[in-house]
């Protein structure tokens, strides 16, 4: 009891406990599941379930952190997503048409079984993994309920999606439109002997970007091939690519050395170096200069875990590690023009993150009333939205605004450890009412099969694109809106076009399920009979005149009575009966 009043004291001291206790939970595996951030949700409706006091007083918080995850969400899918409209446009419009058809579907079986239009709603949220989306239910709902149905929906969601995938990935298929990754074969080097006169851009995988000639050995003096030099027998060089292209280049040109170039390097050299000058965000390789400036060229690019051949319209991004090849000399300047810094990698620029993300709160400030009811954009929507546009902007002036992958990850964690803390906080009681109850059951069943259907839609439809297996996985993870889900994906296969898929519908689909959850309260509350606005209520908010089996708020003859005290509260004024 003394620890519990402690807790209740202190707001803040709640949330820290739970993220900690949380983190600590999303890192034991349940089979393949690992509930990661979402951990401190569980622990939240654990804590919250012990004492109705507890959850008070966190809204700042819990939209702070909200707006945090959205924001970064925005920021790294924002380009992703304008490259991809283009190729990925039907796909895009597809999977709204499912989001929508699960919406409408789930919604009419959810008011035939008795339960409220805020449940339905936050069942809807849980099978999709949307926390954005369940903030926008909140918002319009009356009472804590789509928390409820977010937290029984969410881990079955995440099982059957892992599941999905599981079986994605074991079963893989080329995909008649998606071209051969580079991550999944490698890249490779090899020194060849040249037997013939040829010039350098003539050499088979140079003009389709699946390989690069990077050293040339004549006359014992080696210097970096640039531009296209024309080959002579008894030249030796060095080429980069994927396997079965610098197979067929060392076959074109002659036969394979029995030394390598890259062990001698008293003339030309070559380094990993990272990109941390921000003026370089978002320039393309063949934009560097290497070759006119240095006299070098690049390589490989490093993305987190990926390596990449560094093709001419490679964007570049803060924290890539860039393999370059130079004249010896030349090695130091590259690297200070590539910055080669860890400190400025880690460094956090506020200022652009400030003013994007006070670009999306005022975005998510005007609502439009709907039968009674105000639907706004809110903190979940209004930075979303901004940080993609920002995103695929990645510069204006001398504002930078894409963040580091390491800040990104670390902002996009924290934001929505805090948000569920506090969401499971403030539905703790409620959750633990209807856990074991026909209604939990029924929302347990009904997350599963919104997610199922919804998700063999998207796999049935990805085929029929002509996507590929791991491409599929990524749409099916992006689709499903679950960081848990992308990582298991990437766990299973080394291919660069999983994270693609997910970057291609993520952003799309949050924005769909943050309008639909709106809807769908607006559109249920309106539906049920005995509908009117309560006149002992707030202005402007519409409730039911029966009791619902999952609230603990009732309108009888048109006035309001909550035995449940939080709920009062958070409309500003004590019960009346």
């Amino acid at each position: 009891d003394v620890l519990v009043d402690v807790l209740a004291e202190n707001p803040l001291l709640q949330v820290a406990v739970v993220v900690g206790l949380g983190a600590l939970l999303g890192v034991i595996p349940f089979g393949p599941v690992r509930f990661g951030a979402a951990g401190a949700l569980f622990v939240g409706l654990a804590v919250g379930a012990l004492d109705p006091a507890l959850g008070e007083g966190l809204g700042l918080a819990q939209s702070l952190g909200l707006a945090l995850f959205v924001y970064c969400v925005g920021l790294a899918g924002g380009g992703p997503f304008v490259r991809g409209l283009r190729t990925y446009a039907p796909l895009m419009a597809v999977s709204a048409l499912v989001l929508a058809l699960a919406a409408g579907g789930v919604l009419v079986v959810g008011l035939a079984l008795g339960l409220t239009p805020g449940f339905v709603a936050g069942v809807f949220a849980g099978a999709g993994n949307s926390t954005p989306a369940l903030q926008a239910a909140l918002d319009v709902s009356p009472t804590t309920e789509p928390s409820v149905g977010y937290s029984l929906a969410y881990p079955v969601a995440v099982a059957a999606s892992i599941g999905l995938v599981a079986v994605l990935t074991r079963r893989p298929r080329p995909g008649s439109r998606d071209p051969e990754p580079a991550a999944s074969v490698g890249i490779v080097n090899a020194t060849v002997h040249v037997t013939r006169h040829c010039d350098a851009d003539a050499v088979p995988g140079l003009e389709e970007n699946q390989l690069l000639v990077t050293m040339l050995r004549r006359d014992g003096h080696t210097r970096v091939v640039a531009g296209t030099p024309h080959l002579h027998p008894g030249d030796e060089v060095l080429v980069v690519g994927s396997p079965s292209a610098v197979d067929t280049a060392v076959k074109w040109l002659g036969e394979r050395a029995g030394h390598d170039l890259v062990d001698d390097r008293s003339e030309v050299t070559f380094r990993r170096v990272l990109v941390s000058s921000p003026r370089l965000a978002g320039v393309t390789i063949g934009g560097l200069g290497l070759e006119h400036r240095f006299g070098g060229v690049a390589s490989r690019v490093r993305r987190g875990d990926l390596d990449m051949l560094a093709v001419p319209d490679t964007e570049l991004r803060i924290g890539d590690r860039l393999r370059v090849v130079v004249p010896r000399e030349q090695i130091d300047d590259v690297s200070n023009y590539l910055g080669d810094s860890e400190r400025k990698v880690n460094d956090l620029d506020l200022l652009t993150l400030g003013i994007g993300l006070s670009l999306g709160l005022l975005l998510g400030v005007p609502g439009v009333e709907v039968a009674g009811i105000t639907l706004s954009l809110g903190a979940a929507a209004g930075p979303l939205i901004v940080g993609m546009v920002l995103g695929a902007l990645r510069t204006t002036g001398p504002l930078i605004w894409e963040l580091p992958l390491a800040a990104n990850q670390v902002l996009r964690q924290l934001g929505v450890a805090v948000f569920l803390a506090c969401v499971g906080l403030s539905a703790g009681r409620d959750f633990a009412e209807q856990i074991f109850t026909r209604t939990g059951l029924i929302g347990v069943l009904l997350g599963l099969v919104v997610m199922l259907a919804g998700g063999l839609a998207m796999v049935i439809t990805a085929r029929r694109f002509g996507a590929s297996s791991a491409r599929t996985a990524g749409l099916l993870a992006g689709y499903n809106g679950q960081p848990a889900v992308l990582a298991y994906a990437n766990d299973q296969v080394l291919d660069e076009r999983v994270d693609a898929g997910y970057a291609t519908l993520f952003a799309v689909d949050t924005i769909v399920k943050i309008v639909l959850v709106q809807v769908m309260v607006v559109v249920g509350l309106q539906v049920m009979s005995g509908f009117d606005v309560a006149q002992g209520c707030p202005p402007g908010l519409v409730v039911p005149a029966w009791r619902s089996p999952t609230s603990r708020v009732s309108c009888t003859c048109g006035i309001l009575s909550a035995p449940d005290h939080r709920a009062s509260r958070r409309w500003g004024r004590r019960p009346s009966s």
